[in-house]
């Protein structure tokens, strides 16, 4: 193709995925549109801090570091150089028939595409629990945004909740940084994490990297407990009530508390773009479809883990194979290495056996009392989605229109997963048939008068 008949094509998120992505149409010549919410690349997984910062690589990532660094450099010497447009701090909030309106420092922009790859990446999938919405609680990923970025602890005593390895790998990190880490409690027990073990056979080194994370943390970590409620004082959080494995009660007095089960994929552009989804059982979730290439139709193409929860090095060969696919689509020459796909379904084996090893706590959900917040933007109770449920048939927006589940801020991104799992209980059926919160635009918070300004 003539450079004067060079397509547009545009890439959402500038992580792993996205970067591989717009690399691979870099070297077949083209010169990709990236759009990010961060000001520099490398998404939350491998997040930058700001200039100047003084910690080094080696203490924000970890054995990654490397991997991490490589990355950075690739995507900010194509950026010089002219070969790609990176828009940052820039937000895509709503899209319509070829066309994304991305929320910038200048208010609302329109830009045009002839092919959109999104790697929108994930965010922490969170469960309620008694007390939650007070202040002082925040999501792992949260927590760990705080270090990265401004080398910050988000309390002066904390204790960590939830399950997978996110939950030891902010706790050791912590702990590094020389945090009081009272507790890191995993919902998942011992024996459940057992169950798991052939799907982390398949990447030895990281499941063994996993387990010094874990080694680091020493009496502070505690699996199979059960997590009963958050107490609060006027000043937000004050202690954790939980039973451990046992049985035995315990109260861990803190001031912050850090929690999420593992990810969500951030799906909600591409259920704007009009992608088809599915539900997986093993991650309880909503997850878009595609070809094994991230072909979702209409010239739209997915990767990272907006698509699949692989992980880093997942997202990155997702990344690449969805610039193949389009490229291949566009008429230039894309092959692809059958070593992608082969080293794709090695680390796809082991994402599931970490699904299998730290569930979603579909029974601690369910067992919420009626008095407990399920919506923290709008105060929703356990109870008025229950009553959601009976009148509306099982079905989740009509749920949503009734209780005002998921109208928030957040669109459900923190409370629709419960939500669901409390509806299903109600309607006595599974959680896929009570179906998914459609997604609406803007995707994010948006001032009205960035509207104003649209261009």
């Amino acid at each position: 193709m003539t450079e004067t008949s060079s397509p547009r094509i545009v890439i959402v998120g500038a992580g792993p995925a996205g970067i591989r992505a717009a690399a691979t149409l870099v070297e077949a010549g083209l010169q990709p549109v990236v759009i990010d919410e961060g000001h520099r690349a490398g998404g939350q997984i491998y997040r930058r801090p700001p200039d100047g910062f003084i910690r080094m690589p080696e203490q924000l990532y970890g054995s990654e570091a490397a991997k991490a660094r490589a990355l950075h450099e690739l995507f900010d010497r194509l950026a010089k150089e002219g070969r790609l447009i990176h828009c940052a701090a820039s937000s895509v909030i709503a899209m319509h028939e070829g066309r994304l309106h991305v929320l910038g420092e200048s208010g609302v922009q329109v830009t045009s595409y002839d092919r959109l790859i999104l790697a929108t990446g994930a965010s922490d999938r969170v469960a309620p629990v008694p007390g939650w919405q007070n202040t002082g609680v925040y999501s792992l990923g949260a927590a760990q945004i705080a270090l990265k970025a401004q080398g910050v602890a988000l309390g002066r005593r904390i204790v960590l909740i939830g399950s997978g390895p996110l939950l030891t790998l902010v706790g050791a990190q912590l702990v590094k940084a020389g945090a009081d880490v009272a507790a890191v409690l995993d919902t998942s027990s011992w024996r459940q994490q057992m169950r798991g073990l052939w799907g982390l056979a398949a990447r030895p080194v990281v499941a063994l990297r996993g387990l010094a994370l874990r080694a680091r943390l020493g009496r502070r970590y505690h699996a199979g407990v059960t997590l009963e409620r958050i107490e609060a004082d006027e000043q937000g959080v004050a202690a954790l009530c939980w039973r451990d494995a046992g049985g035995r009660q315990c109260h861990t007095s803190c001031d912050m508390i850090g929690m999420g089960w593992h990810l969500r994929a951030e799906t909600h552009l591409a259920d704007l773009a009009g992608c088809a989804f599915g539900y997986d059982e093993q991650w309880q979730q909503w997850l878009p479809k595609t070809d094994e290439m991230g072909r979702a139709g209409n010239g739209v193409y997915l990767a990272g883990d907006g698509l699949r929860l692989l992980g880093a090095d997942g997202a990155e060969i997702a990344g690449s194979l969805a610039a193949a696919a389009c490229l291949a689509d566009l008429g230039y020459q894309a092959p692809v290495a059958s070593a992608d796909l082969r080293k794709r379904a090695r680390v796809e084996r082991f994402a599931r056996g970490l699904a299998r090893a730290f569930p979603w706590p579909a029974a601690m959900v369910r067992a919420l009392p009626d008095e407990a917040i399920v919506c923290r933007c709008e105060s929703v109770s356990v109870a008025a989605v229950r009553e959601g449920a009976d009148l509306g048939s099982g079905e989740a927006n009509r749920v949503k229109s009734l209780s005002r589940v998921g109208m928030g801020r957040c669109q459900g991104r923190y409370c629709q997963l419960g939500a669901v799992e409390l509806i299903a209980a109600q309607a006595g059926c599974a959680p896929d048939a009570v179906g998914r919160f459609r997604g609406q635009a803007p995707v994010r918070p948006a001032p009205i008068g960035a509207f104003l300004r649209e261009g």
